[in-house]
């Protein structure tokens, strides 16, 4: 979302922000995050969502993907497979996370077994929110409680205070009260990123769920999870045909509850068997399935990224929908839905073009219905939806970035925006919206700030992330006098702070990004958004002053830069390097001479005078200071994505590199400074790596961070031991050691914070 901090550098640097990108700054994260882990994993989405070549960013994409032409209806439409790279990237992951799962049951059975010698310890790894954020961001004038991306909300049939949601990539949780208290149900399973969920209205005690997030998640998709107890414990029900494959509807047929429909980045899928095996029944992405409450052999109808189709026997085989006036352009995204008690009324909602449109059946005519004004389009790939008011046939609710309800009348919507209304509003980026069943006045909107209700049809919300651990946490840095105080950039949640609760501080707006503390002063604290951009407190992150960083970036960069700060310096790495050695501005410019494309991807101080840096194309780089600014390029640990720099405490000759990008080597050392390198990756699955810390106290005691779970070498990485006891299996993608307290600090995305102390 476009923050108001981004507002106000706007005015400060008296320069207007260049328009979006097409698919929004969501887009941009996609790629950093796949290209990040293997670029050919950006090749299905430039396949298969409509992205002008002017919008492709050089870092992240394939040639192949630079060179594609912009997707076609008929081209979205073709038979695909699951993308080889996605698949072959989520068979590890579900691998590593099974593995960890069973290594932490045995550790559950030895400490039962030693029980009667001694209590049980508690689990090494302790969460620490944020079970909360106060005061997150909206588009209107008030502040609301925020924690993170919820993809999916299903509400119990036959009792409406039961709620289940999921996260897109913190697992599925539960609430028995209306959202007043939440657990986390997934969070063993081989991944937690949550794309569908739905109850059996026959039986609610049945419950399935698609893995993989449709909206970005994709690639994490590990098959369909099944719950026989409402959604307290789950099991895989079928991996296959579903690895790497996300999902974004999942339906039961009301009428013959063992066939079961899926909505996914790979096609419609039919299972006739509750979930066990599933049959592709139409290629191409299908985003939304609306059954006929009277089951699939009436009707079902499908957005699919060819149009809208219509099938009369349980999704056997499809006939084209036609809707009038059909714009011109790609279609971006579709979503359609029916009213339940008049299930000939539907509405299908479409981003095309440069518009939104919508249209409406009656019996067996459709219609086009205006939509809202200023209607904002631009992560329609992304956050999108159309959801029908069950008993009311001219009530219809539709969101994209923002969310509105409209009342239809012939071909004209009158239309309330119901999500940014003044001070009555919630976070943007609107990914879902479910009616309680008793009551078709209360709605739940799911969006990038997690889950709200409301009573009154969208006329007020209250917000029910308080207990939920979903935050997508980027980036930490913490103060070197106690591990108490962390500062860490969120996904579309601004940049947090924690001081000992787990309810965080919201201290800045937009996306969170790299951020930093001058060790000598904690006082004085950096933090980015995205792009080149920083920010300076001289009070732990009250207040923030500009430090004159060029916006609109004259520079190119990742989406997420790497920050350093050692003393006064800071550094923020970008096609050059800007570097000041007083706090602030002015900065230095220096050009550290990497091809077109490839930018610093990992950065971190040796001392005050001298930085190491890696490169997305696995450079190193030396940076010191001798009254100028020099550089020399060290010897290549592997040609692929540098995701993390430690330098030794005990000896600065002696350097870690993590890499994040898969295909060979993913952990390397050097003991001189960058001459020759040691592939330290043996006993480590072959998933991104992310993050690694040196135990200042020990050199040979390493621990590194991984798409699942952290590890740990106890001898300069000769062999490695999980060390993920009491930890989700859910991405470590920043890790913290804290010297004076002995504290192991994890990030993750979207399961928050986690602590362990380190004897």
């Amino acid at each position: 979302m476009k923050s108001k901090i981004e507002a106000r550098i706007e005015r400060r640097t008296k320069r207007k922000k260049p328009k979006s990108p097409v698919g929004g700054k969501a887009l941009q994260r996609l790629f950093f995050y796949l290209g990040e882990r293997d670029p050919k994993l950006n090749d299905d989405v430039v396949a298969t969502i409509a992205v002008p070549k002017a919008a492709r960013p050089k870092f992240g994409l394939t040639k192949k993907a630079l060179r594609a032409k912009p997707v076609s209806a008929a081209k979205a439409g073709r038979p695909r497979r699951a993308a080889p790279a996605a698949k072959s990237l989520a068979a590890a992951l579900a691998k590593a996370a099974t593995a960890l799962t069973i290594r932490r049951r045995r550790a559950r059975t030895t400490r039962r077994r030693a029980r009667a010698a001694a209590p049980a310890a508690p689990p090494p790894w302790q969460a620490i929110g944020p079970s909360l954020i106060p005061h997150g961001q909206t588009y209107g004038s008030n502040d609301v409680d925020v924690i993170g991306r919820v993809a999916a909300i299903a509400v119990d049939p036959n009792d409406p205070k039961h709620l289940l949601l999921g996260a897109a990539g913190g697992g599925i949780w539960e609430s028995p009260d209306t959202g007043a208290t939440w657990k986390p149900r997934t969070d063993q399973m081989p991944s937690l990123a949550i794309g569908a969920i739905a109850f059996d209205p026959t039986n609610p005690k049945r419950v399935y769920a698609g893995s993989g997030e449709g909206n970005f998640y994709a690639n994490l998709g590990a098959g369909v999870y099944k719950s026989t107890d409402g959604g307290a414990t789950w099991a895989v029900s079928a991996s296959a045909p579903f690895v790497g494959v996300g999902f974004y509807d999942l339906v039961v047929d009301s009428q013959t509850p063992a066939v079961l429909y899926a909505a996914t980045t790979n096609g419609f899928y039919k299972s006739t068997n509750s979930g066990v095996a599933w049959s592709l029944k139409r290629a191409g992405r299908c985003w939304d399935i609306s059954v006929h409450p009277n089951g699939g052999l009436v009707e079902i109808l499908a957005a699919f990224a060819d149009g809208l189709f219509v099938s009369t026997n349980a999704g056997n085989t499809f006939a084209a929908v036609a809707l009038p006036s059909w714009p011109a352009g790609a279609l971006a995204r579709l979503a359609v839905d029916r009213v339940n008690t008049a299930p000939t009324v539907a509405y299908a909602f479409a981003a095309k073009g440069s518009a939104g449109h919508l249209w409406r059946r009656s019996g067996a005519v459709w219609t086009k219905i205006s939509t809202p004004p200023g209607l904002n389009i631009n992560q329609a790939w992304y956050d999108w939806y159309v959801a029908a008011t069950p008993s009311i046939q001219n009530q219809v609710y539709i969101g994209a970035i923002d969310g509105y309800r409209g009342t239809i009348s012939g071909s004209t919507g009158t239309w309330t925006n119901i999500t940014t209304q003044g001070n009555n509003s919630i976070h943007p980026d609107q990914h879902c919206l479910t009616f309680s069943p008793n009551n078709p006045q209360i709605i739940y909107a799911g969006n990038d700030g997690g889950i709200f209700r409301s009573a009154n049809s969208g006329a007020t919300w209250t917000a029910l992330n308080k207990g939920l651990g979903i935050t997508e946490i980027e980036y930490l840095a913490s103060d070197p006098n106690t591990w108490k105080w962390l500062m860490g950039g969120t996904q579309d949640n601004g940049t947090i702070r924690y001081t000992g609760s787990t309810v965080w501080d919201h201290i800045a707006d937009g996306d969170g990004g790299d951020c930093g503390v001058n060790q000598l002063n904690p006082n004085v604290v950096y933090h980015s958004y995205y792009s080149v951009s920083l920010e300076r407190s001289t009070n732990k992150g009250n207040t923030w002053s500009g430090l004159g960083l060029p916006w609109p970036p004259t520079l190119g960069s990742l989406f997420y830069p790497p920050v350093e700060v050692s003393g006064l310096t800071v550094a923020i790495g970008a096609a050059s390097l800007l570097v000041t050695r007083n706090g602030v501005q002015p900065w230095t410019t220096v050009s550290l001479g990497l091809p077109s494309g490839e930018y610093p991807s990992a950065m971190r101080a040796i001392d005050a005078n001298t930085l190491l840096i890696g490169s997305t194309a696995g450079r190193v780089l030396r940076v010191w200071w001798t009254g100028v600014w020099n550089k020399a390029q060290l010897t290549s640990p592997a040609p692929r994505y540098i995701s993390c720099v430690a330098v030794d405490p005990s000896n600065p000759q002696r350097f870690w590199v993590t890499i994040s990008q898969i295909g060979g080597g993913l952990v390397y050392r050097t003991d001189n400074a960058g001459s020759t390198w040691v592939n330290c990756t043996t006993g480590l699955p072959a998933i991104p790596m992310n993050s690694v810390v040196v135990d200042p106290a020990n050199f040979k005691r390493v621990w590194v961070g991984a798409d699942v779970g952290v590890y740990q070498t106890l001898d300069l990485g000769s062999s490695w031991a999980a060390f993920s006891n009491g930890l989700p299996n859910a991405m470590a993608v920043d890790l913290l050691f804290h010297k004076q307290d002995r504290m192991l600090i994890c990030a993750t995305r979207n399961r928050g914070g986690w602590v362990m102390p380190v004897p």
